[in-house]
């Protein structure tokens, strides 16, 4: 599945990328999150993400690997894979999340994520899968924002 998401953020792209790349403290934006550690260096890190999709709770323990920061371009490339053996689904997703000035003082963020969602979690339908990539989407792009404005 491939999912495009797009945002205007109220600060400077330094701020946001350097927001971005402490990958505990982005993640903490991001609902459901929970138990985000760093593993090895500072490139690699494990976590969960609950979230309820339909009728399913799920809770899918994984890792994410930063593969590419290029801060001159503003884009950085992460792979994550995350299973929840309770339901018998699978993510794997590539992302890309770019970020560029739009304007004084605000930043225009894009996360590209190409999926494969796996198991029982892939029967829900792209349709659903969609529509819940686009909330949490949204309210790690308010939470975000209210992280970088405090």
């Amino acid at each position: 599945m491939h999912f495009e998401n797009q945002a205007t953020v109220a600060a400077p792209p330094a701020a946001v990328w350097a927001f971005l790349m402490d990958v505990p403290r982005s993640a903490a934006c991001v609902p459901g999150a929970e138990q985000v550690e760093q593993l090895d260096n500072e490139n690699h890190y494990s976590g969960v993400l609950k979230v309820r999709v339909g009728p399913i709770s799920l809770s899918l323990a994984g890792t994410v690997a930063i593969e590419e920061r290029d801060e001159a371009a503003g884009r950085a490339r992460m792979t994550a894979q995350a299973a929840d053996r309770r339901v018998g689904g699978s993510v794997n997703a590539r992302v890309t999340m770019t970020v560029q000035e739009a304007g004084a003082g605000h930043t225009e963020l894009l996360v590209v994520t190409e999926a494969n969602v796996l198991g029982k979690l892939g029967e829900f339908g792209q349709p659903v899968i969609r529509k819940k990539s686009e909330q949490i989407m949204q309210q790690f792009v308010s939470n975000l924002q209210q992280q970088l404005t405090t």
